[in-house]
């Protein structure tokens, strides 16, 4: 049996696919080669310069075109701007040969079938027996593109859909032929899951195979059901956003960053490749996006689509399309009463059966587009798939909805649901009528922490994935040791606890505290080490701002002080465990939640982690520990007292504190100074609790001793603050920063350098806690601080006053 593995790729076509597939290779430490065709012609600026057709710089102007859009892409490609020596452009003529090389040949270059086979009879020529090769086609069917090509070629080939951007949507369907050699299929649908960090759904080879055969459907009804209804784009997307569990993009504003064309070019494929599907007329467009086509107005890619950026006399506002009129309106934002009263309902599925089932315009909507869609992606097993959870996870994982299609059945009830389709006449799914007529009201149950899907005849358990710690699952089953309001404490084995925070955004509040301290007692006592980490959308937004904000405003200064000092001892007594903890945290770490990460023995992170002090946003400063900690990390660095070493590491923490950066992934906050070299990161987000858990068994097994407090961190004083003032006294002046930006950043700068010593001067870590709780509580009682934290939590984002 052919073993299998990936050291380096070629990666074929370096549009927005390619090169961006390039990139993600180079984020899992990959090197690909990126190739594309060399030019046929000269543009008028290369014949200025002299240059001919042969010339390095025109042959791979195309792919160097691609490369750089990659590169420039927001939000990034890459992990980290180092990682693009990786990727090494060439193109076709020149460089086809470099496929010898590759141990994985990936192919995105346009949809057309002749040229994917066109481009794949040149590679046979070149490619390696037994090379891995995939299409990352997003329709055509994959037993087409390899029909007629060797045994070798074919036992090798598969599709690996991957969803834009790779980076960030979690999706790779994998499509094998009946010519694939399994033991492929497996090796790849690991690799995506371990390598790539994906979430992998194997598809049958049908049109748009899943997610874009059920994504696209849903568009083209929506697009439907807004014509009947009578809606405006505005008013559509505010529907189909948040408030059914979906992104904010929501339907149009999806649409405008996928790109028209690109959509058409899907559904008009689905339309002439099911000429058999009840549904196929959905596919069918209406006519105002054919004048959108022929008008170029694609989306962001054209500068215009459903929605238009235009400037005004006070500077741009946004408009949307009439699509009746074929015009652009300002816009405003639709009152809709049923959205402002669900709004506040905690539970996504609730909140759904509540829009639904409501008998207004908005709940005749929705009623029609959900409904649609529950019917379609359960009329179409075993079609396109043999079981209800991979449409499901194809869902979430490419089009970012909270729940897949039977989840939502779930949450709506099947019964209620089946019951209003006869009402109205509608056909309803054989599946739906199967599990109602077996004595079943729902598509999934849970037993004991266990997750079982119907199908068809009864209910499949949840293939267990290997090295995967659920939290939900656990307490499912028992193994919460301690719980209460913000938090809980979870055996995971082996004798390692979980603290788990479960607050609103996982804020950081007197229950989650008071929790920090009840796990550490009990880990001490009874457990190997802890582990940190949830599984909400973020691992934590930081303190409860909205409480800091009122205790401010009534003069509760003792409070506030109590509470600085919980959260600082707290994360001392982190520090100074005398069991390893090892935070595993995800997505956000801001602010509170950051200062908790910088105090564990060892991070293993989620490759995407967004983590940073961003205090100074709402005009405070770090005062858990986080000034603290990363003077000593600073002084650490330094390895001296020397101020020559000291002041450069201390002005780089000042700046990041001071303009509240926030890491763009894991590896730059290993730049940044939050993650160490000795931290870890992890890929796959879902594995990360399992590995931090790993973490404190070696650290236990490597005989783990806690470290000592220190007392002698070496600071500035007041030679370093006069740098750092003098600093911000030049950003006022050339207007970066604003008067407050100035006085808060005096507060930060005072605490980093340590106080009123004359120079150079050893301090304890207490000393430094002490001066952060003092600034802390001083801005807290400065009007434009509280400004501040009052728009923060009105508007979401902060206010420069």
């Amino acid at each position: 049996m052919q073993e299998f593995k990936i050291r380096r790729a070629a990666v074929l076509g370096a549009g927005v696919m390619g090169s961006k597939i390039a990139a993600h290779l180079a984020n899992v430490g990959i090197p690909s080669y990126l190739l594309d065709i060399a030019p046929a012609e000269l543009t008028e600026e290369e014949k200025r310069k002299g240059l001919a057709l042969d010339s390095p710089a025109v042959r791979n102007r195309i792919v160097q075109a691609g490369w750089k859009n990659a590169l420039e892409a927001r939000p990034p490609a890459l992990y980290g701007p180092e990682l693009a020596s990786l990727v090494t452009p060439g193109n076709y003529t020149d460089n086809l040969e470099w496929v010898g090389q590759a141990d994985w040949i990936v192919e995105a270059v346009t949809e057309r079938l002749e040229i994917k086979r066109s481009l794949f009879t040149q590679v046979e020529r070149s490619r390696k027996p037994g090379t891995i090769v995939s299409s990352n086609t997003s329709g055509i069917p994959i037993h087409r593109i390899a029909e007629g090509f060797s045994e070798d070629f074919q036992r090798h080939f598969l599709g690996t859909h991957f969803f834009n951007p790779p980076r960030y949507l979690k999706l790779l369907e994998i499509i094998p032929t009946v010519a694939t050699d399994p033991a492929l299929v497996q090796f790849m649908s690991r690799f995506g899951e371990d390598e790539l960090g994906k979430g992998v759904v194997l598809c049958k080879d049908t049109p748009c195979f899943i997610a874009n055969r059920i994504g696209t459907y849903g568009l083209c009804y929506t697009l439907k059901a807004m014509i009947e209804e009578g809606l405006s784009i505005e008013e559509v997307d505010l529907l189909t956003g948040p408030a059914l569990g979906r992104p904010k993009s929501a339907t149009f504003r999806t649409l405008d960053v996928v790109g028209l064309d690109t959509f058409v070019h899907v559904a008009r494929n689905l339309y002439d490749s099911l000429p058999g599907d009840p549904e196929r007329e959905v596919y069918r467009l209406p006519s105002f996006i054919e004048t959108m086509l022929q008008n170029r107005w694609l989306g962001d890619k054209s500068g215009q689509g459903f929605y238009k950026k235009v400037r005004t006399a006070s500077g741009s506002e946004i408009r949307h399309l009439d699509y009746q009129a074929m015009e652009f309106r300002p816009s405003q934002l639709p009152d809709f009463p049923a959205l402002k009263k669900t709004k506040d309902i905690p539970s996504l599925e609730k909140r759904i059966a509540k829009l639904v089932f409501r008998s207004d315009r908005p709940g005749k909507f929705l009623w029609k587009v959900v409904s649609a869609g529950l019917c379609y992606s359960a009329s179409r097993i075993p079609e396109i798939s043999d079981d209800i959870l991979s449409i499901d996870n194809a869902m979430k994982w490419g089009f970012a909805h909270q729940l897949g299609p039977f989840e939502t059945w779930d949450a709506l009830g099947v019964k209620r649901v089946v019951e209003r389709l006869r009402e109205e006449g509608r056909p309803v799914p054989s599946l739906a009528e199967n599990l109602l007529a077996a004595g079943h009201k729902s598509f999934y149950k849970r037993r004991a922490g266990r997750v079982y899907y119907f199908a068809g005849t009864s209910y499949v358990k949840d293939p267990e994935r290997p090295g995967l710690i659920l939290l939900r699952s656990l307490k499912e089953r028992r193994k919460v040791i301690r719980q209460n309001p913000g938090a809980s404490l979870i055996d995971i084995g082996d004798g390692v606890a979980c603290l788990e925070f479960h607050t609103k955004m996982n804020s950081i509040d007197a229950s989650v505290l008071q929790m920090m301290h009840e796990s550490l007692d009990e880990v001490s006592r009874n457990h190997a080490g802890l582990v940190i980490a949830n599984e909400g959308e973020s691992f934590s937004a930081g303190a409860n701002l909205f409480e800091v904000l009122t205790a401010a405003k009534s003069g509760q200064w003792d409070a506030i002080d109590q509470a600085i000092r919980s959260f600082q001892n707290a994360n001392m007594r982190l520090r100074y465990s005398v069991r390893p903890v090892v935070a595993a945290p995800h997505q956000r770490a801001l602010g509170g939640g950051c200062e908790i990460l910088v105090h564990c023995d060892q991070v293993h992170a989620a490759a995407e982690l967004y983590a940073g002090f961003v205090e100074a946003g709402v005009g405070l400063i770090p005062a858990a520990g986080g000034c603290k900690e990363m003077v000593l990390r600073a002084a650490d660095e330094a390895g001296s007292d020397s101020d020559m070493q000291l002041t450069p590491r201390i002005r780089r923490v000042f700046e990041l504190i001071a303009m509240a950066k926030v890491s763009s992934s894991a590896l730059e906050a290993r730049r940044l100074g939050i993650l160490r070299e000795r931290d870890h990161i992890t890929l796959n987000q879902d594995r990360r609790i399992q590995h931090a858990k790993q973490d404190v068994l070696t650290l236990t097994g490597e005989g783990y001793r806690p470290p000592f407090p220190r007392t002698d961190i070496p600071v500035l004083g007041q030679p370093g603050l006069a740098k750092l003032k003098l600093g911000l006294h030049l950003m006022e002046r050339a207007r970066y920063i604003t008067e407050y930006d100035k006085a808060v950043g005096t507060k930060l700068a005072e605490v980093l350098t340590g106080g009123a010593f004359l120079g150079v001067h050893r301090v304890s870590e207490q000393h430094l806690l002490d001066l952060e709780r003092e600034a802390f509580l001083s801005l807290c009682g400065q009007q434009k601080t509280q400004e501040r934290m009052e728009y923060m939590l009105k508007e979401g984002k902060p206010l420069r006053n």
